[in-house]
C-alpha cells in the first residue's frame, strides 16, 4: 500500500498552511479579544485567498473552481483549519451543493459565489428539528409558479455575513407504508427577501467571530426558479453533502490536535523541573505518547476515509461518520492532556490551548452529533448482515 502523497498533494498542503501561519493565526488574539471578524479583514483574507489559488478549490473545473479530489481538499483543510474556524472560513469553500445550479441560479447565485462577490449559509435546524431533519416545521407552499416559506430556522453559521441561503423545507408529504413522511426540497433564498428576518443567534462555548444567526420567513415568496433539483429531492441533496461536511469537521479536528500537541510537546521539551525538561518524566510523557498515537490513528482514519470517497467505495457515509467521530473525540481528549502537560499555562491565553480546548467541544455535535454518527454506523453494520 502506499501511502505517499505525490508532489501536488504536498504543495497543496505546504501552501494552505503557510497561508494559515502567515495571514490566518496572526489574527487570532483580535479575534478572541473582541469576539467579531472584521468585515474588511474577511474581505481582504478573502482576496488572497483568491489569489493563491485556495478560493472555492472545491468546486468543480466546470464552474470555474479548483477541481480538487477529496484527497486534496482535505489537506486544504487541515492546513488551514490550524487557525480559528472564523478565520479559516474567510478562504471560501463554497458549499458543493452550488455545483447542482441551472438555469438562473448559475448567474444569480454560483458565478458571484466564485467570484468571490457572494456568500451562503445553509439552513436545516430549527428550534424543534436538529437530528431528527423530517421534523422540520418550516413549510413552502405553491403559490401559481412560485413558493411562499414559513418557518424559523436557527444555529445558522455566518447567516450575517451572507447573501443568501440554502434553505431546507417541507413541501408536502407523502403516505409510505411506515406512514406519513415528509417531502423536503431545497431552495436558495436572498436574505434581503421582503419577510425575511436576520436575527443575531446565541451566545455560544467558544468559536469566536463564528456566528449562529437564525432566520424567520414570514411569507416569503421565491420563484420556482429558486429550487434545487426536483421537488421532494432535498433529502438527497442533504446526503450528497453531509458526508463531505462531517468528512471536513473531521479535518478540522486533526489540524487542531496536531497543533494542540505541538505546543504541549515542544513545552514538555523545554519546561524544565528537578533539573531536567518535564517531558523526560514518565508521567508527563507517557501521555505524550498516547496523544501522538491518538493523532496517528486519526489521520490515518481521516485521509484513508478521502481516498476512499475518490475512489467512490459504497459505504462513504459510514466511513465519512467514523472519522467525524474519532477525529472529534480524539480532539476533545487531545486538547485536555495538552492543557494538563503545560500546567498553569496551559489555561493561559499566551498559548492557543485554551481556545483549542473550548473549540473543540462544538465538533462533536455540529454536523450530526457523535449518537447521530453511532446510528449510521451501527445502522450500516446491520444492514450489511441483512439485519
Amino acid at each position: 500500500m502506499d501511502f505517499e502523497f505525490t508532489a501536488e498533494q504536498k504543495l497543496i498542503y505546504d501552501t494552505a498552511r503557510q497561508f494559515c501561519d502567515k495571514e490566518l493565526i496572526p489574527h487570532e488574539a483580535l479575534l478572541e479579544r473582541t469576539g467579531e471578524l472584521p468585515h474588511e479583514l474577511d474581505l481582504e483574507i478573502r482576496r488572497r485567498g483568491m489569489e493563491i489559488g485556495l478560493h472555492a478549490c472545491n468546486m468543480p473545473e466546470s464552474v470555474g473552481g479548483g477541481g480538487l479530489n477529496c484527497v486534496s481538499m482535505t489537506l486544504v483543510e487541515k492546513g488551514l483549519s490550524r487557525a480559528s474556524t472564523a478565520l479559516a472560513e474567510c478562504v471560501r469553500r463554497p458549499n458543493n451543493i452550488l455545483a447542482a445550479c441551472e438555469g438562473e441560479q448559475v448567474a444569480h447565485f454560483l458565478e458571484p459565489v466564485m467570484r468571490g462577490e457572494k456568500r451562503e449559509c445553509i439552513a436545516m435546524s430549527e428550534p424543534d428539528a436538529g437530528s431528527d431533519l423530517r421534523g422540520m416545521k418550516t413549510r413552502a407552499v405553491k403559490d401559481g409558479s412560485d413558493w411562499v416559506i414559513n418557518g424559523t430556522k436557527h444555529f445558522i453559521g455566518y447567516a450575517r455575513r451572507s447573501q443568501f441561503v440554502i434553505l431546507f423545507a417541507v413541501t408536502g408529504e407523502d403516505q409510505t407504508p411506515t406512514g406519513i413522511k415528509k417531502r423536503i426540497s431545497c431552495f436558495l433564498v436572498d436574505l434581503d427577501a421582503p419577510g425575511l428576518v436576520v436575527a443575531k443567534g446565541y451566545e455560544q462555548l467558544g468559536h469566536r467571530g463564528h456566528s449562529n444567526d437564525i432566520l424567520h420567513f414570514d411569507n416569503v415568496r421565491v420563484g420556482g426558479w429558486q429550487m434545487v433539483g426536483e421537488e421532494g429531492d432535498g433529502f438527497k441533496v442533504v446526503n450528497e453533502w453531509l458526508g463531505a461536511g462531517r468528512l471536513s469537521v473531521a479535518a478540522v479536528c486533526q489540524a487542531r490536535a496536531e497543533r494542540a500537541f505541538e505546543v504541549a510537546a515542544d513545552y514538555a521539551a523545554q519546561r524544565r523541573q528537578f533539573g531536567q525538561p518535564i517531558g523526560k518524566f514518565q508521567g508527563i510523557g507517557f501521555p505524550l505518547a498516547d496523544m501522538a498515537i491518538d493523532i496517528r490513528l486519526g489521520d490515518l482514519l481521516l485521509m484513508n476515509t478521502a481516498w476512499r470517497v475518490d475512489q467512490n467505495y459504497p459505504s462513504i457515509a459510514q466511513d465519512c461518520a467514523m472519522a467525524k467521530v474519532w477525529c472529534s473525540e480524539m480532539l476533545g481528549r487531545v486538547a485536555d492532556q495538552a492543557i494538563q502537560t503545560c500546567g498553569g499555562m496551559g489555561l493561559m491565553t499566551d498559548l492557543p490551548l485554551e481556545r483549542i480546548y473550548r473549540d473543540a467541544r462544538a465538533e462533536r455535535i455540529w454536523e450530526g452529533t457523535s449518537e447521530i454518527q453511532r446510528h449510521i454506523i451501527s445502522r450500516e453494520l446491520m444492514r450489511e448482515r441483512g439485519a
